[in-house]
């Protein structure tokens, strides 16, 4: 356990470490600018961040983790790329590895209940639709993987509302990251959950691909999407929606609202 934290402290770092000392604290002072009255922590470098791994582990008593590939995963910067069937899928692959992994994460969590568990795990707060947002979150995913940890990327975007579904992948921050650190491995991620019964501990499965073989610099974006795309299906096993989880999850709130409305009517 000690070993694999200290591997990932003294990893070597990807292109672009050279000055990541100097120019972290500058990125930080950024954040704090385009985020006013949100506290943002230090993303890629939190100072709790083990001990909260140490802490989470005690989900073991509710979740037992299956983890299968990380022998694939060599110490160092690395990009995951994963499906989102839960909230607790990022966790799931931390607690069982001891890898420090720094995730895109929607800003408004960093505003609720559970803001200080992002900024403890140091994870990257990105506002959606916003491109002065999301170039900072670029800056300091390059600062993440310059510091020797890794990249967790979910690109569905949300939570999926079928767990046996993977939906439709978004490019805006998938393909740019890859783009700009093409030396940086690359590796699918998958999680899947199954309940044994209501006191029983849940089965999880987490699966971690070989590097994957991305045509970043001579395919299209849209090319590179769906090679990860497939590489996602065929380790996880899940059926292909061709629409973005979050209109699906759209129309099925509609459809709710709509029966409760008939119900209260009827």
């Amino acid at each position: 356990m000690g070993s694999q934290r200290q591997r990932a402290r003294s990893a070597p770092v990807g292109a672009g470490a050279q000055g990541a000392a100097v120019t972290y604290d500058a990125l930080l002072d950024e954040g704090r600018t385009l985020y006013p009255g949100v506290r943002i922590g230090r993303p890629g470098r939190s100072r709790g961040y083990w001990a909260m791994i140490t802490a989470l582990r005690l989900l073991r008593v509710r979740y037992h983790v299956h983890l299968q590939g990380a022998r694939h995963v060599a110490p160092g910067p690395a990009i995951l790329v994963g499906n989102h069937v839960h909230l607790l899928d990022p966790v799931m692959v931390v607690m069982s590895t001891w890898w420090r992994v720094s995730a895109f994460t929607k800003v408004e969590a960093f505003e609720g209940r559970g803001a200080a568990f992002f900024r403890i795990m140091g994870q990257i707060p990105l506002r959606r639709g916003d491109p002065a947002s999301t170039a900072w979150a670029m800056a300091m995913s390059r600062q993440a993987l310059a510091h020797g940890g890794m990249l967790g990327i979910y690109p569905e975007g949300t939570r999926s509302p079928d767990p046996g579904a993977l939906h439709r992948l978004h490019k805006r921050v998938l393909i740019p990251v890859l783009q700009a650190n093409p030396e940086v491995p690359v590796h699918a991620v998958t999680t899947a959950y199954r309940r044994r019964g209501r006191w029983r501990r849940v089965e999880v499965s987490v699966r971690v691909s070989e590097p994957l073989a991305l045509p970043v610099g001579t395919a299209d974006a849209q090319e590179v999407a769906d090679r990860m795309r497939d590489a996602l299906l065929a380790l996880g096993g899940q059926r292909y929606v061709d629409r973005y989880a979050r209109d699906v999850k759209r129309e099925l709130r509609a459809v709710r609202a709509g029966a409760g409305a008939r119900h209260q009517h009827g």
